[in-house]
């Protein structure tokens, strides 16, 4: 089955203790439901570099990442119903970003 990259962008870096425990618990439950298609649920990231020709960009860019996970999807159509309902697109600036992994030789 075809593997996707969710990369997250934006999200509420000023929550209370409270809000950050109840949108973990909403986390957590989200990648529950997705079961065996949740490949890697991944990792929440700190601040970024972009890094090109011209150089090295200290802010990240305009919309840096803010985390990864990887999903196991029959489409990129199913891939985009699974994101529809996580719990990061109801944060302030939140957005998931869907890219198929492709099959390559390394």
């Amino acid at each position: 089955m075809p593997k996707f990259v969710f990369a997250y962008h934006g999200g509420n870096t000023d929550m209370t203790p409270e809000a950050g425990q109840a949108m973990m618990t909403q986390w957590r439950n989200w990648v529950a439901g997705l079961g065996a298609a949740m490949v890697d649920p991944g990792h929440a990231v700190g601040e970024s570099i972009t890094i090109s020709p011209s150089g090295v960009a200290q802010d990240g860019g305009a919309n840096p990442i803010s985390g990864v996970s990887v999903v196991e999807a029959a489409s990129l159509e199913a891939a985009t119903e699974m994101a529809r309902v996580c719990p990061h697109i109801t944060l302030v600036e939140g957005s998931i970003e869907i890219a198929p992994v492709l099959d390559m030789d390394m």
